[in-house]
Protein backbone atom coordinates (compact mmCIF):
# COMPACT_ATOMS: atom_id res chain seq x y z
CA UNK A 1 0.00 0.00 0.00
CA UNK A 2 1.23 3.85 -0.88
CA UNK A 3 2.13 6.12 1.76
CA UNK A 4 -0.41 8.85 2.05
CA UNK A 5 1.08 12.62 1.08
CA UNK A 6 -0.33 15.09 3.77
CA UNK A 7 -0.30 18.68 3.32
CA UNK A 8 0.21 20.11 7.07
CA UNK A 9 -1.68 23.33 7.14
CA UNK A 10 -0.23 26.51 9.66
CA UNK A 11 -3.07 25.44 12.33
CA UNK A 12 -0.76 22.33 12.78
CA UNK A 13 2.26 23.64 14.11
CA UNK A 14 0.31 25.87 16.64
CA UNK A 15 -1.37 22.90 17.63
CA UNK A 16 1.46 20.94 18.24
CA UNK A 17 2.67 23.69 21.20
CA UNK A 18 -0.62 24.63 22.29
CA UNK A 19 -0.93 21.86 24.99
CA UNK A 20 -4.32 23.07 26.20
CA UNK A 21 -5.86 22.53 22.56
CA UNK A 22 -8.29 19.35 22.48
CA UNK A 23 -6.48 18.96 19.01
CA UNK A 24 -3.00 19.12 20.48
CA UNK A 25 -2.96 15.13 21.64
CA UNK A 26 -3.90 14.18 17.95
CA UNK A 27 -2.17 16.98 16.56
CA UNK A 28 1.87 15.54 18.09
CA UNK A 29 0.45 11.98 17.47
CA UNK A 30 -0.02 13.10 13.64
CA UNK A 31 3.57 14.35 13.42
CA UNK A 32 4.82 11.35 15.54
CA UNK A 33 3.15 9.22 12.39
CA UNK A 34 5.08 10.99 9.88
CA UNK A 35 8.26 10.74 12.23
CA UNK A 36 7.93 7.04 11.84
CA UNK A 37 7.04 7.05 8.22
CA UNK A 38 3.12 6.21 7.98
CA UNK A 39 2.48 9.46 6.34
CA UNK A 40 4.54 11.43 3.47
CA UNK A 41 4.26 15.14 4.99
CA UNK A 42 4.58 18.15 2.86
CA UNK A 43 3.64 21.97 3.82
CA UNK A 44 4.48 25.15 1.71
CA UNK A 45 6.67 28.46 1.89
CA UNK A 46 3.32 30.03 2.15
CA UNK A 47 3.00 27.97 5.69
CA UNK A 48 6.49 29.51 6.12
CA UNK A 49 5.69 32.71 5.65
CA UNK A 50 2.44 32.64 7.88
CA UNK A 51 4.82 31.19 10.99
CA UNK A 52 7.07 33.67 10.58
CA UNK A 53 4.67 36.33 11.58
CA UNK A 54 4.47 34.69 15.62
CA UNK A 55 6.63 36.13 17.97
CA UNK A 56 10.11 34.76 17.86
CA UNK A 57 10.12 32.23 20.33
CA UNK A 58 7.04 29.95 18.74
CA UNK A 59 8.04 31.13 14.95
CA UNK A 60 11.64 29.57 15.41
CA UNK A 61 10.32 26.28 17.29
CA UNK A 62 7.32 25.70 14.98
CA UNK A 63 9.66 26.59 11.70
CA UNK A 64 12.19 23.93 13.42
CA UNK A 65 9.65 21.00 13.61
CA UNK A 66 9.70 21.26 9.64
CA UNK A 67 13.44 19.86 9.78
CA UNK A 68 12.89 17.56 12.56
CA UNK A 69 9.85 15.69 11.17
CA UNK A 70 11.64 15.60 7.28
CA UNK A 71 8.43 17.80 6.13
CA UNK A 72 9.25 18.94 2.70
CA UNK A 73 8.66 22.97 1.98
CA UNK A 74 6.69 23.18 -1.10
CA UNK A 75 8.07 26.16 -3.16
CA UNK A 76 6.03 29.12 -4.21
CA UNK A 77 3.42 28.26 -7.01
CA UNK A 78 1.72 30.52 -9.20
CA UNK A 79 -0.79 28.24 -10.62
CA UNK A 80 -1.94 27.15 -7.08
CA UNK A 81 -2.09 31.35 -6.00
CA UNK A 82 -4.11 31.24 -9.87
CA UNK A 83 -6.76 28.60 -8.86
CA UNK A 84 -7.09 30.17 -5.48
CA UNK A 85 -7.84 33.41 -6.94
CA UNK A 86 -10.88 30.80 -8.51
CA UNK A 87 -11.81 29.53 -4.94
CA UNK A 88 -12.18 33.84 -4.47
CA UNK A 89 -14.26 34.30 -7.12
CA UNK A 90 -16.59 31.47 -6.62
CA UNK A 91 -17.70 32.60 -3.25
CA UNK A 92 -15.87 29.65 -1.36
CA UNK A 93 -12.86 31.34 0.76
CA UNK A 94 -13.35 35.15 1.06
CA UNK A 95 -10.77 37.05 -0.77
CA UNK A 96 -9.51 38.20 2.84
CA UNK A 97 -8.24 34.77 3.23
CA UNK A 98 -6.81 33.86 0.19
CA UNK A 99 -3.89 32.32 1.62
CA UNK A 100 -5.98 29.48 3.12
CA UNK A 101 -7.39 28.51 -0.31
CA UNK A 102 -3.70 28.55 -1.56
CA UNK A 103 -3.19 26.12 0.79
CA UNK A 104 -5.72 23.89 -0.68
CA UNK A 105 -4.34 24.62 -4.08
CA UNK A 106 -0.78 23.54 -3.33
CA UNK A 107 -1.87 20.58 -2.12
CA UNK A 108 -3.96 19.41 -5.03
CA UNK A 109 -1.77 20.78 -8.03
CA UNK A 110 1.44 18.69 -5.98
CA UNK A 111 -1.12 16.19 -6.74
CA UNK A 112 -1.46 15.12 -2.39
CA UNK A 113 -3.93 13.12 -1.00
CA UNK A 114 -4.82 15.08 2.16
CA UNK A 115 -4.28 18.37 3.50
CA UNK A 116 -5.06 18.50 7.33
CA UNK A 117 -6.04 21.40 9.05
CA UNK A 118 -7.48 22.70 12.18
CA UNK A 119 -8.75 25.99 10.67
CA UNK A 120 -12.83 25.58 10.80
CA UNK A 121 -13.35 29.01 9.68
CA UNK A 122 -12.56 28.64 5.67
CA UNK A 123 -10.70 25.41 5.11
CA UNK A 124 -12.28 22.20 7.58
CA UNK A 125 -15.71 22.86 6.41
CA UNK A 126 -18.52 21.06 3.80
CA UNK A 127 -19.07 24.04 1.90
CA UNK A 128 -14.97 24.26 1.33
CA UNK A 129 -14.43 20.46 0.91
CA UNK A 130 -17.38 20.15 -2.27
CA UNK A 131 -16.41 23.64 -3.75
CA UNK A 132 -12.50 23.06 -4.11
CA UNK A 133 -13.42 19.68 -5.04
CA UNK A 134 -15.84 20.94 -7.95
CA UNK A 135 -13.41 23.76 -8.97
CA UNK A 136 -10.20 21.13 -9.11
CA UNK A 137 -12.57 18.82 -10.94
CA UNK A 138 -13.04 21.54 -13.55
CA UNK A 139 -9.49 22.55 -13.68
CA UNK A 140 -8.14 19.12 -14.07
CA UNK A 141 -6.72 18.40 -11.13
CA UNK A 142 -7.10 16.09 -7.66
CA UNK A 143 -9.96 17.18 -5.26
CA UNK A 144 -8.16 17.14 -2.12
CA UNK A 145 -9.30 15.32 0.63
CA UNK A 146 -9.64 17.81 3.96
CA UNK A 147 -9.25 16.75 7.58
CA UNK A 148 -8.39 17.56 11.03
CA UNK A 149 -5.75 15.57 12.41
CA UNK A 150 -8.32 13.33 14.14
CA UNK A 151 -9.45 11.91 11.42
CA UNK A 152 -6.38 11.39 10.12
CA UNK A 153 -4.31 10.43 13.17
CA UNK A 154 -6.87 7.86 14.50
Amino acid sequence: MRKLKIYLETTLFNYYFDKDRDAHPDTVKLFKDVADGKYEAFTSFYVVDELKKAPPEKRDRMIALMEQFGITVLALNKDAEKLADVYVKQGIIPLKYRTDGIHIAVAALNDLDIIVSMNFQHIVKRKTKLGTAGINASHNCRAVEICTPMEVAA
